[in-house]
């Protein structure tokens, strides 16, 4: 059913842009590019859709022994498996199992902050992510400061790639390596531990499914990057903005849960970690390019000033807060649950610590592989009196 368009009123603060991530190098693929948020949002919905980014050339290959991850799945085969999923993102497990984990894990967090004085966001972020989606997808068998420094390894790819066969070779070979690290470090051992003695989490139920280890290994790098990657961006976005903007931070630290996370994904909506979707539509030979940056700053769904970050902005009839940063249609993100709940608690936590300020702004770069963008050394410093 189609959204109501806003009656757009004129901006106040014309060309004004508060992105951090304007800069960003835009679409580089040569796909048909669909824009708006209407129109990428219907693609997002249409049915029959198929995923068409995120190695989907590699996961769809003839011949490939491996199942397709649920990332890739369509129909029928994808709605049975995101119902058998669905109990591990649903809200009340969020708020029941979720969220005190991310509690212990915030506080653990910020006292080291605390007590080291200096740190990183973005490393935080990042390790609160890890520990969180460890514990939904089941890979709590490993050293988990190790699996994240192979999971950073592995993912943030963005701001080191070269032109050429032979850096395009080299990373190939890379990549293929740190699969194989990934593997053995952190999955095998995982894999093996739920085969004894069965959880409740994904990889436990994998097993139940038939799924092979080469299956199950896909299916945890598929979530590594959803569930971790993206949302170590997403906090350390998120903090970046509230950091530099005082009556922001201090409007998120008066509000109360439902307040917090209006302001976030006001943020969210603003810089949507994942820029671009692409999908093979039915019908259409060439692959299509959503362009959720522009579907999030379409006036006739946002209203006026699209570029300027307002919690309070009036949306069209059944526009989501974030607007389409978590997608749409039936491979909307499951955990976009959780990762609120992430940043929210974290934010929270951290925001309040006395004498917490920005030293450095983060660097920003862009990852081909997520079509988003990567934020790295965000210097915080604790200055106490």
């Amino acid at each position: 059913m189609a959204s109501a368009s806003l009656e757009v009123e004129r901006c106040p603060y014309h060309g004004m842009d508060q992105r951090k991530s304007a800069a960003g190098p835009g679409a580089v693929t040569g796909a048909k590019p669909v824009t708006g948020y209407q129109a990428v949002r219907e693609a997002l919905r249409r049915q029959g859709g198929r995923q068409a980014g995120f190695k989907a050339e590699l996961v769809n290959r003839p011949g490939n022994p491996t199942r397709p991850p649920i990332l890739f799945l369509t129909g029928e085969a994808h709605r049975r498996q995101r119902a058998a999923t669905a109990r591990f993102f649903a809200p009340r497990v969020v708020e029941e199992r979720h969220r005190p984990l991310i509690e212990q894990s915030a506080a653990a967090l910020v006292e080291d902050l605390r007590r080291k004085g200096s740190g990183r966001l973005d490393a935080l972020a990042l390790d609160m992510a890890v520990t969180v989606a460890a514990q939904i997808v089941g890979l709590t068998q490993s050293d988990r400061r190790g699996m994240i420094r192979r999971l950073d390894a592995f993912f943030s790819v963005g701001t080191a790639m070269r032109e050429g066969w032979f850096w395009r070779t080299l990373t190939t070979l890379q990549g293929q390596w740190r699969m194989l690290r990934f593997y053995l470090s952190d999955v095998r051992p995982a894999i093996a531990e739920r085969r004894r003695a069965p959880r409740e989490d994904v990889i436990s139920h994998l097993l139940s499914e038939g799924y092979r280890d080469s299956d199950i290994l896909v299916e945890c790098f598929t979530y590594g990057a959803a569930g971790m990657v993206t949302t170590r961006e997403f906090i350390t976005m998120a903090g970046w903005h509230l950091l530099e903007d005082p009556e922001l931070r201090a409007r998120f630290l008066d509000a109360d849960q439902a307040g917090r996370m209006a302001i976030l994904e006001e943020i969210l909506r603003l810089e949507p970690v994942v820029g671009y979707l692409y999908r093979r539509l039915p019908g259409q030979s060439e692959t299509v390019e959503l362009d959720i940056r522009s579907a999030n700053a379409d006036p006739q769904a946002m209203g006026a000033c699209p570029y300027h970050l307002d919690p309070d902005r009036p949306r069209a009839e059944r526009v989501a807060g974030a607007g389409l940063a978590f997608g749409d249609g039936e491979h909307r993100c499951p955990g976009a649950g959780v990762a609120l709940a992430e940043a929210e608690v974290f934010l929270d936590r951290i925001l309040r610590v006395p004498g917490l300020r920005l030293a450095q702004a983060p660097r920003i770069g862009w990852n081909p592989l997520v079509t988003g963008y990567e934020l790295r050394d965000c210097r915080l410093v604790v200055e106490e009196a």
